[in-house]
């Protein structure tokens, strides 16, 4: 409502709130902050688990930040552009999305006390894109170079992204497992090396522990045989993939047919009986003794593929017939009548096997397949979803490495080396700017700080002791020591991370904190209030 000589005018619609200038900057700022606060607390191998329970009572108990904030249910707009943040980091190269969320919310807290001096958020913003560019040019200079045949280091990027999860025991089996996956499916396109996560299947089944946990050379497809009478076992298989309906279809316009005698109903019921045993026969002809139908098989069509000693599984996703495919070199066939031999895949074993008290089919000793899967054993459901999450962050990481094979120290030490440099840098640019960039420089050692408050260190001698190490000249990988105290070479120790999942934290956190900073202006309409008896509109009426 505004006031027009004397006379009041409104505007918007009654019921809208609206919060100006410094108000409606610092509640945005205090909801990105806090939902960095409660991310805070999982960073590091030291760091601590949450438990998320939804609204139907599921539980979840993890430390991985973008399972964290894609299972919490916030309201703020603020704290919905830090959670954006945090999948964005996740789809972009999958780890990282803590440090990014933090970092974020460090940026957003050095902007308000910018403010509270009288700072202009225009200049803060500009400042801290300047920052942003300086960092990054930086992460180039230090980056070092990974060698894609050099397995101990791929082990040390592998197991640093699985050091702070629950699966920490196990993680030196498990990162040779995604090592063998990622190398497996690894490919050249347009002069660039390349690996797809999606072509690494997981697959997780309650029971035995989880070193039990294996790579198989092929895919596990989450069905059983369908008629009792076929093979449970195909050995030298050779597998037919089958993307329509092995039945009769039936016509698109309504049809009558008289019948007036018994045997014209049998004839009837041979001519279905032959259609299907004509497809039968160009499934069995072309040599397939294995078939993947995403479809239907009819009932008479089983029968007469069990007669012909093949195994069949029916209604498999799409997603599983394009793996089939990569792993065993058989090509998806629309039309029976094109079924050819050259159309056929290979693989040494289909088996179907009872895993606690399901059935899956294992196509198994593929010839170099281009799609691989994981199989996850352990005894506790929570375990195997938390296992899956390690994994899926091991892959990302090895995957990030095979398209940049470059890597940066962890453990807090590429944060405050980056400081370091953002700060040496911030004289040159002076005036008020000078003032965000160094605020960008404070926190970015956010990292290093939040891993020492997590270990349960001192954090001002931690602080003291990290800054003094980067100072000497071969000092650029000392990070903090969190099983112990004071600073550790972590290039020695092998905490070491992909140079994308750096870049894209700085990135992700910069855009978002500038998009947030430059909010001076909020309108929130209210929601439509429902008619009596809820959605539908009726009265409400007493039972009877």
């Amino acid at each position: 409502m505004v006031y027009m000589t004397g006379q009041p005018v409104l505007i918007l619609k009654e019921g809208t709130e609206r919060s100006r200038g410094r108000d409606a900057r610092r509640s945005n700022l205090m909801a990105a902050q806090i939902i960095s606060e409660v991310l805070k607390s999982t960073l590091g191998p030291r760091g601590m688990d949450k438990m998320l329970i939804d609204s139907l009572g599921d539980i979840t108990i993890t430390n991985d930040g973008a399972t964290v904030l894609a299972e919490i249910d916030v309201q703020h707009p603020a704290a919905k552009m830090i959670i954006e943040v945090a999948k964005t980091q996740d789809d972009e190269v999958g780890d990282g999305t803590t440090t990014s969320v933090i970092l974020a919310g460090e940026l957003l807290k050095k902007a308000q006390e910018l403010l509270d001096e009288g700072i202009h958020p225009s200049l803060i913003i500009a400042g801290y894109q300047k920052a942003a560019e300086k960092a990054l040019q930086t992460l180039e200079d230090v980056a070092l170079d990974v060698d894609l045949e050099d397995r101990e280091t791929l082990m040390k990027l592998a197991m640093t992204s699985m050091r702070s999860k629950t699966v920490a025991r196990a993680r030196e089996g498990l990162a040779n497992i995604v090592i063998d996956a990622i190398m497996q499916v690894k490919e050249e396109r347009d002069g660039q090396t390349l690996a797809d996560v999606d072509d690494v299947q997981i697959v997780k089944k309650e029971g035995k522990s989880l070193d039990e946990t294996a790579l198989i050379q092929g895919v596990i497809i989450d069905k059983e045989v369908v008629h009792a009478a076929m093979p449970k076992k195909v050995e030298k298989a050779k597998v037919a993939l089958i993307d329509t309906a092995l039945e009769v279809e039936k016509p698109e316009f309504d049809a009558e047919i008289r019948i007036r005698s018994p045997d014209a109903i049998k004839a009837f019921l041979d001519q279905e009986a032959e259609m299907l045993k004509k497809m039968v026969d160009q499934v069995t002809e072309s040599g397939a003794n294995v078939v993947f139908a995403q479809k239907g098989i009819d009932d008479m069509a089983q029968h007469y593929l069990a007669k012909a000693g093949v195994l069949c599984a029916r209604r498999v996703k799409k997603s599983d017939m394009e793996k089939l495919a990569k792993a065993t070199g058989a090509k998806v066939v629309s039309n029976l009548s094109d079924l050819k031999a050259e159309d056929l895949g290979q693989c040494e074993l289909v088996e179907e096997r009872k895993i606690s008290d399901d059935k899956m089919i294992f196509v198994e000793g593929c010839d170099d397949p281009r799609s691989v899967a994981i199989f996850i054993r352990a005894g506790l459901e929570r375990m195997l979803d938390e296992a899956e999450r390690a994994l899926n962050d091991a892959l990302y990481v090895i995957s990030d490495i095979v398209k940049v094979p470059k890597m940066v120290p962890g453990g807090g030490a590429i944060e405050t080396e980056l400081a370091k440099s953002v700060r040496a840098y911030a004289p040159s640019v002076g005036g008020r700017e000078q003032l965000s960039i160094e605020a960008f420089g404070d926190a970015l050692e956010v990292v290093p700080r939040t891993l020492a408050e997590n270990a349960g260190l001192d954090i001002i001698d931690t602080m003291v002791a990290i800054k003094a190490a980067h100072e000497k000249k071969d000092g650029g990988s000392m990070g903090v020591n969190v099983y112990d105290e004071g600073v550790i070479d972590m290039l020695k120790e092998g905490v070491v991370e992909p140079l994308v999942v750096k870049q894209q934290a700085i990135k992700s956190a910069v855009e978002v904190a500038s998009m947030i900073l430059r909010i001076d202006d909020v309108l929130a309409a209210t929601a439509p209030s429902m008619p009596a008896g809820g959605p539908g509109g009726m009265p409400d009426m007493d039972e009877e």
